[in-house]
């Protein structure tokens, strides 16, 4: 299959989804999904950062202590930038207190 109509796939389906949603935006969900629905956001981020704190060799007890810490500060202070910042420091002064 060649680059282009891989590219006009993605973009026919990307408006596809797209529409779908803007179309049954007024659509009425039950409580059931509306309750599902609340916790997908969380179990998406969890499945992309859980994986990524097994790093390279040796990193791995930093990656999970620097995500510890910004996890304490999004806790505590419930800023997105914040824990950003507060964990990649915290990772860097980790990486370089255990020399890896």
């Amino acid at each position: 299959m060649s680059p282009l109509a891989v590219i006009c796939a993605m973009a026919a389906l990307t408006y596809a989804t797209r529409w779908v949603g803007l179309r049954f935006n007024d659509l009425q969900l039950p409580p059931f999904w509306l309750d599902f629905l609340r916790f997908v956001p969380v179990s998406v981020f969890t499945a992309l950062v859980v994986p990524a704190l097994s790093g390279p060799r040796g990193q791995t007890p930093a990656r999970v202590l620097a995500a510890a810490v910004a996890a304490l500060v999004l806790w505590r202070f419930g800023r997105m930038w914040l824990g950003l910042a507060v964990g990649l420091a915290a990772f860097a002064a980790l990486r370089a207190l255990l020399g890896v």
